[in-house]
């Protein structure tokens, strides 16, 4: 999967909406100044004025880039979406993230930020996944790649909590598995194991039971 970052977007615009995520990523939205801003992005205070009229504004622009960015890893139609995330070489939620956006980029910083202080352009995206989650889960269903649910709702909100928990814990995971999830040899092992653990199980039903 290719990157839906357009960091290649070198405009005036483009440069001072990216030196802000990333300082949003890092501090978060308050604690950060325009000229500070202004200064990542090595221009004056006042073209950052020019361009977005307020923090607000600039705001307003990241988190709109940042959700084109996430959207737009859900843009293939639903049954090919509900493929890529089931059978042979499946892939989940946040492995799609972590393969769509190279390394050092702070859009899952940024992502992690947004859902963990409940802002609400953080909720908007997860309200939009939860809802796309549910229909994938139906559409997988009926494809016979997925087993029916006692609780659909619940469901689908464990599949994405459990995939947005590798951006969420990021730093947590990498202490403990000895490599960052969102570098290519982390997101293969994580991938691996997980893809096991929902085709396969994780537990057996009967203690000391054998699989074949």
């Amino acid at each position: 999967m290719s990157s839906v970052e357009d960091e290649g977007d070198l405009t005036g615009r483009a440069n001072i909406r990216n030196a802000a995520l990333r300082l949003f990523a890092e501090r978060g939205h308050d604690a950060v100044t325009m000229r500070e801003i202004a200064a990542a992005a090595g221009v004056s205070p006042a073209l950052v004025v020019h361009h977005f009229g307020s923090k607000d504004g600039l705001r307003a622009a990241v988190d709109g880039h940042a959700a084109r960015a996430f959207d737009a890893l859900f843009e293939m139609d639903g049954q090919d979406l509900a493929g890529a995330l089931s059978g042979d070489g499946a892939v989940s939620v946040a492995e799609m993230i972590a393969r769509a956006f190279p390394h050092g980029s702070p859009l899952p910083a940024y992502l992690r930020r947004l859902l963990l202080v409940n802002d609400p352009a953080g909720a908007a995206l997860f309200g939009r996944w939860y809802a796309l989650t549910r229909r994938l889960l139906d559409t997988m269903t009926e494809l016979g790649v997925a087993r029916p649910a006692g609780d659909p709702a619940v469901r689908a909100a464990f599949l994405l909590v459990n995939d947005l928990a590798l951006i969420l814990l990021r730093n947590q995971v990498a202490a403990a598995i000895g490599v960052d999830p969102l570098t290519p040899e982390g997101v293969t092992r994580w991938a691996e194991e997980v893809t096991a653990v929902y085709t396969q199980g994780a537990f057996l039903s009967t203690p000391g039971e054998e699989r074949s």
